[in-house]
This record gives C-alpha cells, sequence and structure tokens, in this order.
C-alpha cells in the first residue's frame, strides 16, 4: 500500500476518541483522515473519504456499531472494520468476527496492539487474539458436524424460510421492520453459509430439508 494507511474512527465518547487520535497521530503511516461520533456520521464519512481501515465502537447512538459493520460489508467499498469494546469476552467477538469484523479489539488493549491492528487487516487479514484463534478453531469443528442451514443466526434463518417460501427482499423487509439492506445483507450471507447460489435453490433446498410447507 502506498503512503501511509488512511484511518477514520467512531466512539461516542470524546475522552476515547482523544486517545485514539493521539495514537494514530503518534504513527508515522498512519493517517486519520476523520472521526465520527455515531453510526450514521462514521458512515457518512466512509462514504466521502473512502479510508483503508474503519476502527469503531460496538455501542454507539443512532445506529448501533452491528449495523453499521453489517451495512458496510454489504456495499462496494467494503472497508475493513476494527471493532472496539469494552468487553474482552472471547464469545461476544466471535459473533463480530462470523459477521465480517476484520478484527476485534478490547479497549483495555496497548496502543501497540490497536496499531499492529490497524495495519493488519489494511492488508486485507484478520486481527484476532490468540484466545479468540482457538474459539474460533472449536467452533469451526462444531460447524463442520451441522447442516448448512444450521449454521445459520436465527435471524438468518428466519430470513430464508421466508425468501424460500417465496417472497422478495422488500416484503420480507417490510415484514421484519427492517430495511431492504439489511434483509440484502442476511441474504448474502445466507447463500455463502449455505453454499446455495439464489432464490430458487433456497426454496429447494428449504422444501428438501421440510423447513418449509
Amino acid at each position: 500500500m502506498a503512503g501511509p494507511v488512511r484511518v477514520v474512527i467512531a466512539d461516542d465518547h470524546a475522552i476515547v476518541r482523544r486517545g485514539l487520535v493521539q495514537i494514530i497521530s503518534e504513527t508515522d503511516d498512519l493517517e486519520l483522515v476523520g472521526q465520527a461520533e455515531n453510526g450514521h456520521e462514521l458512515l457518512k464519512l466512509v462514504n466521502e473519504m473512502k479510508p483503508d481501515v474503519a476502527v469503531m465502537d460496538i455501542n454507539m447512538p443512532e445506529k448501533s456499531g452491528w449495523d453499521v459493520m453489517l451495512q458496510l460489508k454489504s456495499e462496494k467499498n467494503k472497508v475493513p472494520v476494527l471493532v472496539l469494546s469494552i468487553s474482552a469476552k472471547e464469545d461476544y467477538a466471535l459473533k463480530f468476527i462470523q459477521a465480517g469484523a476484520a478484527g476485534f479489539l478490547s479497549k483495555a488493549s496497548a496502543p501497540e496492539q490497536l496499531v499492529e491492528a490497524i495495519h493488519k487487516v489494511s492488508q486485507g487479514r484478520k486481527f484476532i487474539t490468540p484466545e479468540l484463534a482457538e474459539q474460533l478453531a472449536l467452533q469451526l469443528d462444531q460447524d463442520l458436524e451441522k447442516a448448512p442451514h444450521e449454521r445459520l443466526s436465527p435471524r438468518e434463518f428466519q430470513v430464508m424460510c421466508l425468501l424460500a417460501s417465496g417472497k422478495t427482499v422488500s416484503v420480507v423487509a417490510e415484514e421484519l421492520a427492517l430495511s431492504v439492506p439489511t434483509i440484502s445483507t442476511h441474504r448474502a450471507r445466507i447463500l455463502e453459509k449455505t453454499g446455495l447460489k439464489n432464490n430458487a435453490e433456497l426454496t429447494n433446498y428449504a422444501f428438501r430439508n421440510q423447513l418449509i410447507d
């Protein structure tokens, strides 16, 4: 990558943002190109600045970090997302990594670890701690024993059944009171996890496995 790694940050606490700004500004090959206080501001920043990495808190007002991450992953400019959390629990981190986050880091981590994480995800790689790597390995072993639809989250399974029954993305979005982009993201992840290619294959799969009548 030519030039410094361009980074945007998002956290609703000014003191946390100040700390992130200081760490990034003191690192020669990192450049802060924007900061946001909430999820909506972060989405706008990413669209305008086209950063190499987005560093964001999970819990933000107006639009949660979870929703922001899913939306960013569904867009063409799939900026790597490094998630920060006050929680260091591996099972919590695992959910975000499985949903598409490029990395997960506790806010209690050392500044050097944050810099390492930003560099790593900017190269298209994942940043995970040894503890999280162990959890991922255990999860993989469990997933290999499951049928494809059993690997879906409860929401993904619900969306799959509705799509398989012949409903369109817009109709499913209306029924579940979610946005069309959110349902489209769920659909993409369902196809990825099940290895299916389109709604017709979803319907056939659902019938074969007696998931719909």
